[in-house]
């Protein structure tokens, strides 16, 4: 049977938040109750219906924390705001709802799966009082910063996964199809929640409820960042999931080339051998060599010259080498000088935009003669200089 399971939380304005077993009597802010209630799903609602009583909460938003699954949004209710958060599961890669009724000083916050985000708060509050001076609203805050936070952790898992799955699309490896598509997946499920959650940030951070206090406003604003952060960088990951299966189709291709050319390269060493071997097998007593014990010696001799010519003509077009690790460091040191005179020609861009204006003002004083220098190519004027 679904089961409901209720703790409480109080902090009376001193000392350290304190775990009790009833909400009542209502404390005045800045002192709160925050009231945590696990509901499986079709649970039986008595304790949410006993709480929607007390704190004068909107029956349907009860409601709908229980049975219906939201995306995240915020709802003010004059006295009361709902509002709704995913959070990242704890074993695996996807989200749950949170949705946390706030009052002047009662924060109920309901969720039908376990939350590691409330679960940190709970007992942060209780390690750290200086946490639970801000209210209830700040408490709401802190709860969403934790949330939002764990969100983000799955973009730093994303960046080191993104380097196994880049090593496998360099060598076309035959797994990485499914490899990319349970990490698109789990992708597009956070994704999913991040883009409404961030707007719904946005509205808190603006927010001129009386509910919600100015150092929980600049916390929002804080966790808005977050939100941001977390959404920009998923969709980075979709750009660097694309980047990747194209690099997997480019080394896919190139082997299927390289077996391509290895195919090639034994059809055209053993089309012309077949030939001879065909030509001097022919049933006839009159071919040519055929009487002398010398002429398998001369046919088998020219076989391998044709054999012998037609690996050199691949080794000259250069589909048939031997791998060289001078030919490698050669091509990486390339690499490197290439990178290493980027500044140098952005140096030379910047200088030549920042001579433009005093060439134009030369050319108009000037016509003949600076259009005469500027078509000079620069041997010339090195040329002319050591003459000079």
């Amino acid at each position: 049977m679904p089961v409901m399971e209720q703790r409480i939380l109080r902090w009376d304005g001193v000392g350290v938040p304190t775990v009790v077993d009833h909400i009542v009597p209502l404390p005045k802010a800045p002192a709160w109750v925050w009231v945590d209630l696990y509901a499986e799903r079709d649970a039986p609602p008595a304790e949410l219906d006993a709480l929607v009583e007390l704190l004068a909460l909107d029956r349907l938003a009860a409601h709908d924390a229980l049975h219906d699954l939201d995306l995240p949004k915020v709802d003010d209710f004059g006295h009361h705001l709902l509002i709704v958060m995913h959070g990242l599961a704890d074993e695996r890669i996807e989200t749950y709802e949170l949705d946390c009724f706030l009052t002047e000083s009662v924060l109920l916050t309901v969720h039908k799966t376990p939350s590691p985000s409330v679960d940190s708060l709970w007992h942060g509050l209780q390690v750290h009082p200086e946490l639970a001076v801000g209210g209830a609203s700040e408490v709401t805050a802190l709860l969403a910063d934790g949330v939002t936070r764990r969100l983000l952790a799955v973009i730093e898992a994303f960046d080191e996964r993104l380097d196994e799955l880049t090593s496998q699309a360099l060598v076309a490896a035959s797994n990485l199809l499914a490899d990319v598509s349970a990490v698109r997946s789990e992708l597009a499920a956070v994704r999913r929640v991040v883009h409404p959650q961030r707007e719904a940030l946005d509205l808190l951070r603006s927010s001129s409820s009386a509910l919600i206090s100015n150092q929980a406003r600049r916390r929002f604003a804080d966790v808005f960042d977050v939100a941001a952060r977390t959404a920009s960088g998923l969709d980075a990951a979709r750009t660097a999931l694309a980047e990747t299966l194209d690099a997997y189709r480019g080394a896919e291709a190139r082997q299927a080339t390289n077996v391509t050319k290895v195919l090639t390269v034994y059809a055209a060493v053993l089309l012309p051998i077949t030939l001879v071997a065909s030509f001097f097998g022919m049933n006839h007593p009159n071919l040519p060599t055929i009487d002398s014990s010398w002429g398998w010696i001369a046919v088998s001799v020219f076989m391998a010259v044709i054999a012998i010519v037609s690996l050199g003509v691949f080794v000259t077009e250069g589909w048939v080498r031997r791998p060289s690790g001078r030919r490698a460091g050669a091509s990486l040191g390339r690499g490197l000088v290439e990178a290493a005179r980027t500044p140098a020609h952005l140096a030379e861009a910047v200088l030549e935009i920042s001579t433009l204006p005093l060439r134009r003002a030369l050319d108009s004083v000037f016509p003949g003669e600076a259009r005469d220098r500027s078509d000079e190519p620069e041997g010339a004027n090195n040329e002319s200089k050591r003459g000079e």
